[in-house]
């Protein structure tokens, strides 16, 4: 019997934060989703001339959909872990002046708090978490309006085996569980394959666009020339993930889709 349950980071959010965000790692990530997400926002909502209504599910320290509230937008934010949300409102000045509504509860349990559809569903490094991904494209389409869009960004199981073929760690390829024994790892247990992802969005989106994120940084074994540089990797990690072959290598895959 398949004993999964969904992944909640109370008891790692003070390393989650420094791990992921305090490094380049974190700020790559949000310089990649920020340029994926701030034109189709902007565009969005002057197409309905009006701010949007944007749902963030597993928020974590919930960075973009902040951003985005600063912007105007309404925006629902959500995550099952209590200390992650406490340091996302501890991230932000004046937050009571946005409109933000804060919901700290399993996915699931929204169904029975949300209000109306939304514009924008963002759902960033959770797929890999979740005791049953597919369900969460399903509460997507629940949520989304026709024409809405969602942003999901997840794990890339082809990146783990290339970073330890580099690496020569091929007895780590050979296991069945990806999950390092550190039990502060943030290298996620069940991995979903792109492919299988894709195939979930198209009986109800359209894909129009995907990314990669830390397309090569991860890989490189030598911090020489412009990789001894974080601004320059950042600008090498931004101009290279959305081109063939390169996102595809990317540590992260962002699928940016549309309701149809």
């Amino acid at each position: 019997m398949d004993k999964r349950k969904d992944r909640n980071f109370d008891d790692v959010a003070e390393h989650f934060d420094k791990k992921v965000y305090g490094s380049l790692k974190g700020q790559i990530r949000l310089a990649v989703l920020r340029k994926d997400l701030h034109e189709i926002v902007a565009k969005l909502s002057e197409q309905h001339k009006r701010p949007l209504r944007i749902l963030d599910v597993g928020a974590g320290l919930a960075q973009l959909s902040l951003e985005l509230a600063t912007l105007g937008h309404e925006v629902v934010i959500n995550d099952i872990s209590k200390n992650m949300l406490d340091k996302a409102k501890q991230s932000i000045e004046d937050i009571n002046k946005l409109n933000v509504h804060w919901h700290t509860c399993p996915y699931q349990a929204l169904d029975n708090k949300l209000q109306g559809k939304f514009d924008l569903i963002l759902n960033h490094a959770v797929l890999e978490w979740l005791a049953e991904p597919q369900a969460f494209i399903k509460f997507a389409d629940r949520w989304l309006a026709d024409g809405g869009y969602l942003s999901l960004c997840f794990y890339n199981p082809a990146s783990f085996i290339y970073r330890n073929l580099m690496m020569g760690n091929f007895n780590i390829i050979d296991k069945a569980n990806t999950q390092a024994d550190n039990k502060k790892s943030l290298t996620p247990n069940h991995p979903v394959d792109k492919d299988q992802v894709a195939a979930w969005l198209k009986k109800n989106h359209t894909i129009i666009q995907v990314s990669g994120l830390r397309v090569f940084s991860d890989y490189t074994l030598s911090k020489q020339g412009g990789l001894a540089n974080p601004a320059a990797v950042i600008d090498m990690e931004v101009k290279y993930s959305h081109q063939e072959p390169f996102k595809w290598m990317g540590r992260y895959l962002h699928y940016l889709s549309i309701k149809n």
